[in-house]
This record gives structure tokens, C-alpha cells and sequence, in this order.
């Protein structure tokens, strides 16, 4: 593994009605959803050190905190941004934020990973 602070991924998002809180069930208005906001950090943070991995290694997530801050409605663009600030070992924490198309903070927060060997992983389970 050679992941080192400073890694980062962005990605820009339009909010579509799937992506709502109606749609996802975590509120009664059509706007970005919590849940959705969250799913997409975490795919920046995937991203921003999925080259970096070995061959049969992937991150998973073991602690978020994030401030959801303003509202984006559908046909809002997102843009999500993830980076590396810290790594431990096979620990990785990210600082991440979401600003709507104005540059206004749609929202902010923490991300750790841990760096795991996928087979191994998956043989926990059963």
C-alpha cells in the first residue's frame, strides 16, 4: 500500500429525485438526501486512493462524521471532494466536503478507512 496524505478525488454530482429525501426515505422534501451526501463522500474517498491500493486490497469504512449544512435541490450540482490527511498503518482518514455550484458548503466532515485484504474480509463473515 502506498497511500500518503494529500491523495484527493472530486466528483461533480447532479441531484436528480432518486437522491432525495423522499426518494430515500430520510425526510419528507425533495431535496439532497443525508444519506445520499454521504454515499457519495464515500465513493470520493474510494476513489482517491483506489490506484493505490495492491491487487486484492480495498478500503472500508469504520467511522463518518459529517455536517450536513444546506439544502441542494434536484438539478443541483454537487461537487464532492475527498482527501487524505492522516495515514496510519492501514488506517486512513479524510477530510471531505460538498460545496453546491455557487461555492456555497453543502457539507463537511471526517472519513476513516482501513486498508483490508478482500479475501480475507470476506472469509470473516462466514
Amino acid at each position: 500500500m502506498e497511500v500518503t496524505p494529500g491523495a484527493a478525488a472530486e466528483q461533480v454530482l447532479e441531484v436528480a429525485d432518486a437522491d432525495t429525501a423522499v426518494a430515500v426515505g430520510s425526510g419528507s422534501l425533495p431535496v439532497l438526501a443525508t444519506p445520499r451526501l454521504l454515499a457519495w463522500i464515500e465513493a470520493a474517498t474510494c476513489d482517491a486512493v483506489a490506484d493505490l491500493l495492491a491487487v486484492g486490497e480495498t478500503s472500508v469504512g469504520t467511522s463518518v462524521r459529517l455536517e450536513h449544512l444546506a439544502p441542494s435541490g434536484v438539478g443541483d450540482w454537487v461537487t464532492v471532494r475527498a482527501e487524505v490527511t492522516s495515514v496510519d498503518g492501514r488506517r486512513l482518514v479524510f477530510v471531505v466536503e460538498a460545496t453546491g455550484r455557487d461555492g456555497r458548503p453543502v457539507g463537511r466532515g471526517t472519513v476513516e478507512r482501513v486498508v483490508v485484504d478482500e479475501t480475507g474480509f470476506l472469509a470473516r463473515l462466514g
